[in-house]
């Protein structure tokens, strides 16, 4: 992917040195984080290697044991965020299992994980869930930043094809009818500043990959936030799922994906569009079929229909080994760096 007329380590150390934000939620998100905590300081490598990471989360889950703490004690709903914390520490035994821990049986702390209860109880001690998730995070010595997207008390409201309105990220992924359109309810919600000031001063900003309209979209509704990142000088990469979700993005294509980011962000042109190359096995077809769920991406010609001329298409094999389909965090992470010193390659040619 680099040019030959290109040497990436004869680059001045500061262009190697990155300041990345990731934007999402849910499992794809936790997966990014994941493989590139590991180049968070690794200085004595040829290729970049990150500063600054830092996460923006969805906080707009109503379901399980988030959906509980939220309506038991009107706090942010953590599951995402713990999951984040996960991603990032570098203790990845005995705390991150405990957070990880979901309890057993049909009593109160049925269902509930530690990692939820624990965010809970320290934000009532601090009063602040955001002091709460960087405390949380020094527990788990965790290798980054991780910011809600907002901290407003916000819903997901979808109008359906049949003209009905669902509120709830819960009853929207259970509909299992077309969304028409979303939008974030109240709509004037603001972002943290800490947010957006690791939006300015990135070199990198990838979106996905995660749930399209519960867990990207609903980033990029929150006010000043789409802005923020189409004025930002950094790299962008919108990151494909690998599978359609059932209730949500059911038949939609890679290019389907990204036109409907585009649709609600219209301010962010990516630089690169990241799409898996491998197909699943037949197996899973089977099994995901069974669900509902397709694969994205593999053997589709019409994404570049979608795209600018100047948004390179990077096709990779991304699949983690394994019965269900995941993202490998190694190879993602691997992906994101080389397209930001693709990025750079062109600068350096250009000039």
């Amino acid at each position: 992917m680099i040019s030959e007329l290109f040497q990436l380590n004869s680059m001045p150390e500061s262009n190697r040195c990155l300041n990345l934000v990731a934007i999402g939620g849910g499992t794809g998100l936790s997966s990014l984080l994941a493989g590139l905590k590991v180049r968070v300081g690794k200085r004595d490598s040829d290729e970049c290697w990150i500063n600054n990471l830092s996460a923006i989360v969805t906080v707009s889950d109503d379901g399980g044991s988030s959906g509980r703490l939220r309506e038991e004690l009107q706090m942010l709903p953590p599951g995402d965020i713990r999951n984040c914390m996960i991603a990032l520490s570098e203790d990845s035994t005995l705390l991150s299992r405990l957070f990880r821990h979901r309890f057993r049986g049909d009593g109160d702390l049925g269902g509930h994980s530690f990692g939820n209860l624990f965010l809970a109880a320290l934000t009532e001690v601090t009063g602040d869930f955001v002091e709460a998730v960087r405390l949380s995070s020094e527990v788990l010595a965790s290798k980054g930043h991780i910011f809600p997207a907002t901290i407003n008390d916000v819903r997901l409201v979808a109008e359906l094809a049949d003209g009905s309105v669902v509120r709830g990220e819960t009853q929207i992924s259970a509909s299992r009818s077309e969304i028409r359109s979303l939008r974030l309810e109240p709509e004037q919600c603001l972002p943290l500043p800490e947010a957006l000031a690791a939006i300015r001063t990135a070199d990198v900003i990838t979106v996905g990959p995660g749930s399209l309209y519960t867990s990207i979209l609903p980033n990029l509704l929150v006010a000043r936030v789409a802005k923020a990142i189409g004025k930002a000088r950094a790299t962008k990469i919108f990151i494909c799922n690998l599978m359609t979700q059932p209730g949500e993005t059911d038949q939609y294509t890679a290019r389907q994906h990204l036109e409907t980011v585009k649709k609600y962000a219209p301010e962010i042109h990516f630089d690169f569009v990241v799409v898996n190359s491998r197909p699943i096995n037949e197996e899973q077809r089977l099994l995901y079929a069974a669900e509902g769920a397709n694969q994205i991406g593999v053997h589709e010609d019409s994404l570049r229909e979608a795209l600018s001329g100047e948004t390179e298409i990077v096709h990779a094999d991304l699949l983690d080994e394994g019965e269900k389909v995941r993202h490998s965090s190694e190879r993602l992470a691997r992906v994101v760096v080389a397209c930001r010193e693709q990025a750079l390659s062109r600068t350096i040619v250009s000039a």
